[in-house]
């Protein structure tokens, strides 16, 4: 093998990055951390700033080491989160529009609390034993590093379970905001239920959308909607899914299925066929994998998100394709009467229609 070819000159490069690569999360845990997004933003202006400026602003009673947060923003502009620009021998450096979600919106939330939770000191102990998910999938390895499930784990600590509601409610906004900006199938629906709802914010922002919706049930575990708070139109309700779902003309799910195994998949999906009359539908909206692997950031994206719920929350919960959902629903209780099945894909849009149920997974 000759060593000194460019093809081989790359790949020890290559390989030298992906075991460098914690450099690039932790770095962008310590900028969220430090507010550096707001600070630059600064109201809008994202004037190009000097590391000491940025710092001035993060730390205003003086201190801090300037080389080193230029060092942590250099590295992160050769990923797209901050642009730089050298002017009279100076480094600054303003955001970019991967940069801008990192930016405190007016409801005070951002995509830099998903960040932090994802890095909190209990999440990272997993890490290391992702190879025991090869080896035993029994147990995942948030559950080998920490004595117990991360669902479990999370309730018994409010400062994750608070980080991780703040967290779905950055991420979940702007996707319901772009969700409601072009699918339009709550029309017609009178009652609809959100499985796994949290907090309410789901609801919240589709019964705003749609008046025509008369109730609202945010349904998740008892100890969740104990904190959730009073919304217009919505009533929480304490249950479990795999007991049962409350019965509605609509039943809405975001990122619930990816996170359970194909058995319990089944399961939740009869007894949201169980909950929902003739003609309803269930709107799922879950991580759709391609059938194909490339190197896109989307697909990068899911396919990292699978290997962090396999890490975190179920060694055999997954992310799934349009064709293994597909399956899934044909083989759930629900296909029993299966009179036929269709299967389109709308950029991420998926809809599957048999007999009376509709199944829409995004």
């Amino acid at each position: 093998m000759e060593e000194d070819t460019d093809s081989r000159k790359q790949a020890r490069l290559a390989i030298l990055e992906l075991a460098n690569m914690i450099s690039v999360p932790m770095s962008l845990n310590a900028v969220v951390r430090l507010n550096v997004a707001d600070a630059i933003w600064e109201g809008g202006s994202n004037a190009p700033l000097t590391a000491a400026q940025i710092l001035a602003r993060v730390i205003p009673n003086g201190g801090g080491d300037a080389e080193n947060l230029q060092r942590v923003l250099r590295m992160l502009a050769s990923y797209g989160v901050f642009e730089e620009v050298i002017a009279g021998g100076e480094r600054k450096y303003s955001l970019t529009d991967v940069g801008k979600t990192l930016v405190t919106d007016e409801e005070g939330l951002s995509y830099g609390a998903y960040v932090l939770q994802h890095h909190q000191d209990a999440l990272m102990r997993a890490w290391p034993l992702v190879h025991e998910a090869v080896v035993d999938p029994s147990k995942e390895p948030f559950e080998r590093a920490n004595g117990e499930g991360a669902y479990d784990y999370y309730l018994k600590k409010p400062e994750m379970n608070e980080l991780m509601l703040k967290a779905m409610s950055g991420v979940s906004v702007p996707f319901m905001k772009a969700l409601l900006g072009s699918y339009h199938g709550f029309q017609n629906v009178e009652k609809l239920v959100d499985v796994g709802g949290s907090g309410g914010d789901c609801l919240r922002m589709i019964l705003q959308k749609y008046p025509n919706i008369k109730k609202g049930l945010n349904f998740d575990l008892p100890e969740v909607v104990a904190k959730a708070p009073q919304i217009p139109g919505v009533t929480h309700v304490g249950g479990d899914m795999f007991q049962y779902i409350p019965q509605a003309d609509a039943i809405f799910m975001k990122w619930v299925l990816t996170t359970w195994t194909d058995k319990e998949v089944k399961h939740i999906m009869s007894n949201c066929y169980k909950a929902l009359p003739a003609g309803g539908k269930l709107i799922a909206c879950e991580p759709v994998l391609p059938e194909d692997s490339d190197d896109s950031h989307r697909t990068r994206a899911l396919l990292e998100g699978d290997i962090f719920v396999m890490t975190i929350y179920r060694a055999k919960g997954k992310h799934r394709t349009e064709e293994q959902f597909k399956r899934l629903a044909i083989s759930a209780d629900m296909a029993q009467d299966l009179q036929g099945f269709t299967i389109f894909a709308l950029e991420s849009l998926v809809e599957e229609e048999h007999g009376d149920a509709f199944f829409k997974m995004f």
